[in-house]
């Protein structure tokens, strides 16, 4: 009898060690949380990268880099912003290699077109965070917006303009490229709708243009208005054959969609970039809490000096929209239950109040109507005429 009892009693420790080991043994460590960032780092549009690369390394120091306990980790891989074949490779290696949960950046609409088909294949959600034809967000079931489109913010300022007594002829010229006829076909639409007259369209070259034969036909026209529409980057070279060729003295009022007056590049041109008129969902001098705290945080930022600019804002909201995502689905959730929840998320951001459509996956923000002036001795875009909750007109 004692045998036995001393046999149970036995086996009753053997399982209370068990047990105890197992209780204290530490689990084993998540995989990180990998967030793959194509941006252009280098080429043309080396801006675009940089700025939205700072606005997530911004997001992070400001927010952690845990979200429910699992580690946030950013791989960064520049595509030079030219080639698409080299963006979708990058896509594929960061999905296959690196196992990333979340493609992101996609300064332009064909990198953008390039990455879609790695996203839907992987079920991995794709942030766009600086693309802005239209018909982006329909190449993937995976993709979400968080920048802009062009009909977006091309209609407010076309609708403004035709109500403008001064103005009653116009001619569009736009890099040759989606967002460029996104903008060229919905500037001539509601344009033209409004009474106002359209007397040419002219498409430039998307890389290295040469602006001035382009603009001595527009001054040879004669328009009230040129309206224009250049990715980030090339405004700096337009504005300063624009004040060559004289078009201002000439009487014909530059307009276009807000790249052209990008705000990281506003401080490197002259008094020329004065009264210009853009429309565009962000500016730097936007007034607000939100906005102040943001320009002077992302001012601050180690090893640049650059003012926000949308593309930032893009970068900043976009790393917004993956956290509270992740908070919302769970740290482990898979691409479909994180895209389920990206679905009509609202917030505020330092452009405004913005959401993402549920149906489109489209961002729905407020669309500025701005002048170029100078605020205490530097020039901004100075906001004047809102335009709420604007969806793209595309969708």
């Amino acid at each position: 009898m004692k045998r036995t009892i001393r046999a149970a009693l036995a086996v009753a420790c053997l399982a209370t060690s068990a047990v105890a080991t197992y209780a204290v043994a530490a689990p084993a460590a998540a995989e990180p949380f990998k967030i793959g960032l194509i941006v252009p780092m280098t080429g043309p549009f080396a801006s675009t990268g940089k700025q939205m690369n700072a606005a997530v390394q911004l997001y992070m120091q400001q927010h952690g880099d845990t979200v429910d306990g699992r580690k946030i980790e950013v791989i960064v891989r520049d595509d030079g912003g030219l080639q698409p074949e080299n963006t979708k490779r990058i896509a594929q290696e960061m999905v296959v290699q690196d196992k990333v949960n979340i493609l992101a950046g996609f300064g332009l609409t064909p990198l953008a077109f390039a990455a879609a088909p790695v996203a839907t294949q992987a079920k991995v959600p794709m942030v766009v965070m600086g693309a802005s034809t239209s018909s982006v967000i329909k190449k993937s079931p995976y993709i979400v917006r968080t920048s802009q489109t062009l009909p977006q913010i091309t209609t407010p300022l076309a609708d403004w303009a035709a109500k403008n007594p001064k103005i009653k002829s116009a001619i569009t010229l736009i890099s040759d490229y989606g967002p460029g006829h996104d903008a060229e076909k919905f500037f001539v639409k509601h344009f033209t709708d409004g009474g106002g007259k359209v007397l040419e369209s002219i498409r430039v070259p998307l890389q290295n243009p040469d602006f001035a034969p382009f603009l001595q036909r527009v001054r040879d026209a004669k328009p009230d208005v040129v309206f224009v529409f250049l990715p980030s980057g090339p405004g700096i070279g337009l504005m300063k054959q624009f004040k060559e060729k004289g078009l201002a003295e000439a009487g014909i009022q530059l307009i276009g969609a807000g790249d052209v007056l990008d705000d990281d590049l506003l401080p490197s041109m002259g008094d020329e970039a004065l009264g210009v008129v853009t429309s565009q969902p962000y500016s730097a001098a936007h007034d607000s809490p939100e906005n102040r705290a943001y320009v002077a945080a992302f001012e601050k930022m180690p090893g640049h000096k650059m003012r926000p600019n949308l593309m930032s804002v893009g970068g900043y909201d976009g790393m917004h929209l993956i956290y509270a995502a992740l908070k919302k689905a769970g740290p482990n959730a898979s691409g479909d239950q994180l895209l389920a929840a990206m679905k009509g998320m609202n917030w505020e951001s330092p452009r405004g109040p913005i959401s993402i459509d549920p149906e489109t996956r489209d961002i729905i923000q407020n669309v500025y109507i701005r002048r170029a002036e100078k605020v205490k001795g530097q020039i901004y875009n100075v906001e004047f005429i809102t335009v709420p909750n604007v969806k793209d007109p595309a969708a």
